[in-house]
Formats: C-alpha cells, structure tokens, sequence
C-alpha cells in the first residue's frame, strides 16, 4: 500500500513526464480564502507576478502567452504554488459536475489520453479510492465556499474527456445556492 508521500512522490514521477498538460488552459477557480493564502504564499516567499488573477464569472490565475498558468513552471515542471495550489489541483484529475435533476455532485475522472495519471489512478483502484476521498474533500470545500455566480459559471465548462465513477448527494445549501 502507498503512503501520502509515495503516493506523492508516483504522481510527481508522472506528472513531470506528463509536461504540464492540465497546467495549461486549465483556469482552476479560487475562492477568497484560497487567493488569499495564495498571495501570502507568494508574499512571503518574495514571488512577485503582480496581479496573477483574472476574474471572468470566477477568479482563476492568469496564463502566459502559451495559455500555461503562470504558476507553472516550465523549466523545472513544477507548480510553484505547489503546497497552497487551488483545490481543483488537489483534486485532478478528478473533476466535477452537478446534476441539479437528482441534487448529486458526479465525480469524473479524466481519460488516460490526456492525462497520464488518470491511467495510474484507474489501474490502482486502491490508490483511486485514496486520492477520490482527498478530492472529495477539496471539490466540496471549494463548491462551498464559491459564490452562487462562480459556482454556476464553472459548472458551464464542459470537460467531454472524462467518465463518471461516482456521485454523492449535495446539501440544501448547495442547491439553494445554484436555483438561486
């Protein structure tokens, strides 16, 4: 059985083989409280980008001129943001929708085509179980904690390259906020 760190230390093995591809036009949403810890990250390590954030219906990080998220570091394939990144990088490739007809959050994991740790987690179902539980988590504190508008912005992007492996109720709360 893997533990987190070797958990970690795999996904970081294929992800730096990977070149970033979900680190490019990705746009993760941050919520206030996550741009916030991001800035003091940023702040405190003297990284300076100065405004990083675009605001169209959500507050995502700016991208470079490759569509590459500027956190992104392309020499050395690492998130500079690593420990404080938004949740929705916590949680990849796991991603979400919300079926508003059946109040469920579906949880999709992401095809192996493009996204080589979709395969490693599909092919471990252990180790997918592990990492859906975190997701889980990250993917829940974010749609809580999102605005209405934002929440309802990001459920219009399509991710057609994904499978459903799960749902799980939403809270009263949740879908009050989107009928809203």
């Amino acid at each position: 059985m893997l533990t987190q760190s070797r958990r970690e230390s795999s996904f970081f093995d294929v992800c730096n083989r990977c070149g970033g591809a979900c680190c490019r036009n990705a746009r993760p949403p941050l919520t206030i409280k996550r741009k916030q810890i991001i800035e003091a990250y940023l702040k405190e390590r003297k990284i300076t980008f100065g405004n990083p954030f675009v605001q169209t219906g959500y507050v995502f990080p700016k991208e470079d001129v490759e569509e590459y998220c500027i956190f992104y570091d392309k020499k050395t394939g690492k998130c500079l943001i690593h420990s404080v990144k938004p949740e929705t990088c916590v949680a990849g490739p796991i991603t979400f929708d919300i079926n508003m007809q059946n109040r469920k959050i579906e949880w999709h994991l992401k095809m192996e085509k493009i996204c080589p740790l979709a395969g490693v987690l599909y092919k471990n179902q252990g180790v997918l179980k592990k990492h859906l539980k975190l997701a889980k988590r990250e993917i829940l504190n974010l749609v809580s904690e999102l605005d209405s508008e934002a929440l309802k912005a990001i459920l219009k992007i399509e991710e057609p390259e994904t499978f459903k492996i799960g749902e799980d109720s939403i809270g009263k709360d949740i879908f009050d906020k989107l009928t809203k």
